[in-house]
């Protein structure tokens, strides 16, 4: 398994730049995930490592071999598509040996190989089937499988759940999580919209926005330390709240007075020139509790969603509380809330206090 280095890539088409300054560095073993809005093109990126598409400038170097014009097959990589792309007509066994006939290898070879994947993805008693005779799950495997005997350098990702129904995709994103317990030494890169995936499956998230890297760290320092507005609303289902206000008392904490009239403590520090600045502040719904003290926020609520584990608030003014356990009866009353000086982000213009 290798190394993988990005160094300034860009990528345009005709006169509109999709990607630029993309600087990145991944570890042998890592299991990457780029996270970002629609349009954001983090398929492109991984299709440029891939070699699919061209790097218009920058370098890619895989185990410090620059990659820029090396033909996709000679890249060490193998892709994992959104679509299974099986041969309907081969059974599992024979869509997962087909890349190493292709290559010229040994039967004995083919079918070492062949056992091996299919013991890492539970796939030995499916692999006379044919892809119709699979579900879902079996087919994305056999997918995998045709991946992981091609021994690549590096593993890509594209979506690769997006076609299976929600059982279906918590079922498999365990299973990958497992195939990387059993490969601790294989690098992957991983697409998804998904933040459930990220979350659970990344070594390091990186956040792609407005054809940048926001912010590149590990899930829970993106979830916890947001650099900016954008990644700390991205990050996190359902989204962080944000109430505009003023700051009022500055030091080890800080305190806002928020325009909709509650008052904020943030463990984030200021200084003394801060004082009067306008902020934002930043507070996730399961962050924020019911208080009979002095709120940070007091709203009616509107709507209700009773999930049983949990119950979220949608308040007047467009502010969500996520309370443990059941809640039914606080359709149309108004609640005071607040929360914990840890929990409460500042940002100014649209940058984290803590970063600036």
């Amino acid at each position: 398994m290798a190394d993988l280095k990005l160094v300034n890539i860009s990528k345009s088409y005709g006169n509109v730049k999709v990607l630029t300054g993309i600087d990145l560095d991944i570890k042998r073993g890592e299991l990457i995930v780029f996270v970002g809005p629609s349009g954001c093109d983090k398929s492109t990126l991984l299709r440029m490592i891939a070699g699919l598409e061209r790097i218009d400038s920058g370098e890619l170097q895989i185990d410090g071999q620059l990659m820029n014009n090396m033909p996709p097959a000679q890249r060490g990589v193998a892709m994992v598509f959104q679509s299974y792309a099986l041969y309907p007509h081969m059974t599992a066994r024979e869509n997962m040996a087909f890349a190493l006939k292709i290559a010229k290898k040994t039967k004995a070879e083919v079918a070492a190989a062949v056992g091996k994947a299919a013991e890492i993805l539970q796939l030995t008693p499916y692999l006379d089937r044919l892809p119709k005779a699979l579900s879902g799950g079996q087919r994305q495997r056999v997918a995998i499988g045709r991946a992981i005997v091609r021994d690549p350098k590096v593993f890509l990702f594209d979506e690769p759940l997006s076609n299976l129904d929600a059982a279906l995709r918590v079922a498999t994103r365990i299973e990958i999580a497992q195939i990387k317990e059993q490969m601790p030494d294989s690098t992957m890169i991983y697409v998804t919209h998904d933040q459930v995936e990220a979350m659970t499956l990344a070594t390091r998230i990186v956040v792609l926005a407005d054809g940048q890297i926001a912010q590149v760290g590990s899930p829970l320092d993106l979830y916890s330390r947001p650099k900016t507005e954008f990644v700390a609303g991205f990050i996190g289902s359902p989204a962080m709240n944000f109430l505009a206000g003023e700051v009022v008392e500055t030091g080890a904490q800080t305190v806002v007075k928020l325009d909709g009239g509650g008052m904020a403590r943030s463990a984030v520090p200021s200084l003394a020139g801060d004082l009067g600045a306008g902020v934002t502040i930043g507070v996730r719904p399961e962050d924020l509790t019911p208080t009979e003290g002095p709120p940070l926020y007091s709203g009616a609520v509107e709507i209700i969603e009773a999930l049983g584990e949990v119950t979220l608030l949608y308040l007047k003014g467009q502010v969500l509380c996520k309370l443990p356990g059941i809640h039914a009866g606080l359709r149309h009353a108004t609640v005071h809330l607040t929360a914990a000086p840890e929990k409460v982000h500042l940002f100014q213009n649209g940058v984290s206090l803590l970063y600036r």
